[in-house]
């Protein structure tokens, strides 16, 4: 037996089988449930893996939100990419998108995760949906300052196909993208957007994190359902629809001052500026954000609790 860093008690297989006596005397039995914790890493590996799926539906998101006029839908802006630079043009930026999931959303998982189990451990229950909430949102904006420099090299590759090949930046990779930006730019450019970035890190999260465990708890409540992947499913999709509405007008406020060149002189103008387009100009690409943050949504919490109930931790409680 031992104890983990974060205080949960963990045991090898062969004192599964024994009665374990401990320091205190109590008897350790088989009356004690088993469960698997997450490990912390993996919603960062969940999310990558989801967004390899998802990333083409994330590069139609960027165009039609960079657009300064609605000239194409979603469905034309994919046939413009596709006729123009072929089917691969879809995945630009496939590296940079890699990168950002492994900062952004490995580091805001890791709070949430790690923090809610700890409480949960202490409170000897689930935590009301607003404690959840606060946490997701401050998991979300230490993960999405975090994530922002790779972010910042995402949208522009992405970006990059639709531009006249003079004008694009042409980035090797994401470690060649946030190089050259240091380099030709300054330190400070890597940071662009990151209160935008930062901002709709924290309701995103509240919308996939928080509204996940709360709709996976009132799903289970029911008693129709199981803890499987149908529960799982269901929690996801509703948690993917939240955050959808919740980040859209960040969204599109932080894609256009991480693609622009120097046109706007802050959030604030940038805002202005958009809104001079018209409220939709908040809401631009809201159908390609939910199609794409939805299944990448999904994906990522039944990845997740797969590799919990595969590869979790083994946790007596």
């Amino acid at each position: 037996m031992k104890r983990t860093p974060s205080g949960k008690v963990v045991l090898s297989a062969s004192e599964k089988s024994t009665p374990w006596l401990l320091p205190s005397g109590v008897c350790l039995t088989h009356s004690m449930q088993e469960s698997r914790s997450s490990r912390w890493y993996f919603g960062g590996v969940s999310s990558t893996a989801a967004a390899c799926v998802t990333h083409p539906l994330d590069l139609i998101k960027v165009h039609l939100q960079t657009q300064q006029e609605v000239k194409m839908r979603m469905i034309g802006m994919t046939l413009n990419v596709v006729r123009r630079e072929g089917f691969l043009a879809l995945y630009s930026g496939l590296t940079a998108s890699l990168c950002r999931q492994m900062t952004y959303s490995s580091s805001r998982f890791a709070i949430y995760e790690t923090v809610r189990d700890k409480m949960k451990r202490k409170t000897k229950g689930p935590l009301p949906f607003y404690q959840k909430a606060l946490l997701a949102a401050f998991g979300g904006l230490m993960g999405g300052f975090i994530g922002t420099p790779a972010d910042l090299v995402n949208v522009r590759m992405q970006n990059d196909v639709k531009l006249a090949a003079e004008l694009r930046r042409n980035y090797a990779h994401a470690f060649d993208g946030l190089l050259r930006v240091c380099k030709e730019e300054g330190l400070r450019k890597l940071f662009s957007g990151a209160t935008m970035a930062s901002s709709r890190g924290a309701l995103v999260s509240v919308g996939q994190l928080a509204c996940y465990d709360q709709s996976k708890e009132l799903v289970l409540a029911t008693g129709y359902l199981t803890d499987n992947i149908l529960t799982h499913f269901l929690a996801s999709v509703f948690a993917g629809g939240c955050a959808t509405i919740l980040c859209q007008p960040l969204d599109v406020i932080k894609t256009r001052l991480m693609n622009s060149k120097a046109e706007y002189r802050s959030v604030s103008h940038c805002i202005i500026e958009t809104a001079k387009l018209g409220p939709n100009a908040f809401y631009k690409g809201l159908a390609p954000a939910g199609i794409r943050l939805i299944p990448h949504t999904v994906l990522t919490f039944i990845f997740l609790e797969q590799l919990k109930q595969h590869f979790g931790e083994m946790v007596v409680t």
